[in-house]
């Protein structure tokens, strides 16, 4: 057990102190941020906002210009979803959970093509994609923008994307030794599939009250 714990905090050594602190305050706000989402809690919003706000900070110090841009646009889309969710389709029932239209899968598809060209533009530029980490970073790049677009829209499908995208990052973020957030990815997955599961109980259900 010492050992694990030596080699998770080797990772940091050349890491100032006080990024690390606010990487677990970004961790512990991005993890209750993936909670609240999981059961349909408008708290999502306010704690995602904290988590991504802090990680658009270190990210762009740690040279991952992809999640750098994703979590700036998380930042505003939290701002859409919260607006969104809170909207009421009668006096007493909010916005409920849906399937994604086949015209908001379309969006989806070019939501994510799109997010692929800006981000290699956004690489190329800064001559950034000198390591196979920066491919790797403008596909998940693009697959949570698609996933937080659905997730900010109510429809159930956005918790596939972040499992997808969960899953990919785990690996990607022990290699550039932000080890922390590479455990926060690999709890966001099994929290994803829960929530899967648990959107697909509640579709359709117009819930009478956001925080539950």
């Amino acid at each position: 057990m010492n050992q694990i714990f030596d080699w998770i905090f080797a990772q940091y050594h050349e890491t100032d102190t006080y990024l690390v602190a606010l990487e677990l305050i970004a961790v512990f706000f991005g993890f209750l941020s993936v909670w609240y989402a999981k059961k349909e809690n408008i708290l999502v919003f306010p704690t995602g906002i904290i988590s991504t706000g802090i990680f658009v900070y270190i990210l762009l110090l740690f040279g991952l210009l992809g999640d750098m841009l994703i979590n700036a646009y998380y930042f505003i889309m939290s701002i859409v979803g919260w607006y969104y969710w809170t909207r009421k389709i009668d006096e007493d029932h909010y916005i409920p959970i849906t399937v994604a239209t086949p015209k908001e899968k379309t969006r989806v598809l070019f939501l994510f093509l799109g997010t692929l060209v800006f981000v290699g533009i956004i690489y190329v530029i800064f001559d950034k994609f000198n390591n196979w980490t920066a491919y790797v970073d403008t596909i998940t790049t693009a697959i949570f923008f698609a996933g937080m677009w659905l997730m900010a829209l109510k429809k159930v499908e956005n918790w596939i994307f972040w499992i997808i995208g969960d899953i990919i990052s785990v690996p990607l973020y022990l290699y550039k030794g932000l080890v922390f957030t590479s455990l926060q990815y690999f709890l966001f997955t099994i929290i994803a599939v829960y929530g899967y599961m648990e959107w697909k109980k509640n579709l359709n259900k117009s819930p009478v009250t956001l925080l539950r």
